[in-house]
């Protein structure tokens, strides 16, 4: 039995489109036209305040490479605020059908980016961890992941994912490895984890699962002594009362018993709100729905030219387009054979010419979690 998956093959090949432009392949061939058309993709005609930060770039380069089209695109990591954040340039037929495909890699990873830039900022001196690939299709996995780590998250949960990114996954211990071990026999569960996994491992007990927090913290950490870098606090939230209570509460017993070392790690249902909540009391934080369920950007592709004439449907702003990022962050929008604001930055860099990825293009997350980093900060995203 196979997975309901669409694969790569069907991706590249057309075949993850919608049945309507099948049928408009069909009628174009069939009235012999094909025309030089420039098509856009945005979320918004113009810019009303409302950061979102792009990614998903890479997918769609990786989709037109080969084909006789050029492509201009924000990089992935940066802001955008209406306007298009890409260009596609070319014969229509050559890119038609794949609509929907390219639309998907930047809708889905651009709301999952811009979910995470929310709690990056939320807890801008926090360790955040990108832990919700659980609620998401395994297929999509490294997508998820490499939009945290895009916003500036500083890790993940996902080992194939991490396998597809050149990158390594994190984490310790759930409860079912404590349950395992059976109720109270909490430091058993702790201990064989110590002496199981690598020393490349956190020691990050898990304190939460039979009896109090505070009481399992401190049994932790007299459990494993130096070796415990930190305890985990994943209280279900039909027990958790006053979290940030809680978690000052665990850190006072630590202390007093000289355990002033020991870290605390905290998960479960956290989004920006608690993060800010919590940031002054907990070293670290776990993210998970919050970011891997995050709601799609509402791309759309629109043709705004065709055979070097304005041609655009109602409601859409005719002609091709330039963005710009000015010193004050101010995001910008207009025509392309217009002069732009004085102190503009073009967005729109070359993605690829005549199908190749341009030379000096790269996709490197880090790169693309800085330019995030840096326009964040221009544009105070986030700000409270």
């Amino acid at each position: 039995m196979d997975f309901d998956i669409v694969g790569p093959d069907a991706i590249r090949e057309g075949r993850a489109t919608d049945a309507y432009f099948d049928r408009t392949e069909t009628t174009l061939r069939h009235a012999g036209r094909n025309p030089r058309v420039v098509a856009e993709i945005t979320a918004d005609q113009f810019p009303d305040g409302d950061y979102e930060l792009l990614a998903g770039v890479k997918d769609v380069a990786a989709l037109l490479e080969g084909r006789d089209v050029d492509v201009d695109a924000i990089p992935s990591g940066r802001l955008f605020d209406g306007g298009p954040v890409m260009r596609i340039e070319g014969d229509y037929l050559e890119f038609a059908r794949l609509e929907t495909s390219i639309l998907g890699f930047l809708s889905h990873a651009s709301g999952v980016a811009t979910a995470a830039l929310d709690v990056r900022r939320a807890a801008p001196d926090s360790l955040v961890l990108s832990f919700g690939a659980r609620h998401v299709h395994p297929s999509v996995a490294a997508m998820i992941e490499r939009s945290a780590l895009v916003a500036g998250l500083d890790g993940f949960s996902h080992v194939a994912a991490g396998d597809v990114l050149g990158k390594e996954a994190g984490g310790t211990m759930p409860h079912a490895l404590v349950i395992c071990f059976g109720r109270g026999n909490q430091e058993e569960a702790w201990t064989a984890f110590d002496e199981a996994v690598g020393e490349d491992v956190p020691r990050v007990a898990l304190c939460d699962t039979y009896s109090d927090e505070t009481d399992e913290a401190l049994r932790a950490a007299e459990a494993l002594g130096d070796r415990l870098d930190s305890v985990r606090l994943d209280t279900t939230g039909s027990r958790r009362g006053d979290f940030q209570h809680i978690i000052k509460e665990v850190r006072w017993t630590l202390d007093a018993h000289g355990h002033e070392d020991v870290g605390v790690f905290v998960s479960g249902g956290l989004g920006p709100e608690e993060l800010r909540e919590l940031r002054d009391v907990a070293d670290g934080f776990g993210v998970g729905g919050y970011v891997s369920n995050a709601d799609p950007v509402d791309f759309a592709l629109d043709i705004v030219e065709v055979d070097g004439e304005p041609a655009a449907k109602r409601g859409k702003l005719t002609g091709a387009k330039e963005v710009y990022r000015t010193a004050d962050g101010g995001h910008h929008v207009g025509l392309r054979d217009r002069d732009g604001p004085d102190d503009g930055e073009v967005l729109l860099q070359p993605l690829l010419r005549d199908g190749e990825v341009v030379e000096d293009v790269a996709f490197d997350i880090d790169a693309a979690a800085e330019r995030a980093a840096r326009d964040a900060d221009l544009c105070a995203y986030g700000a409270e």
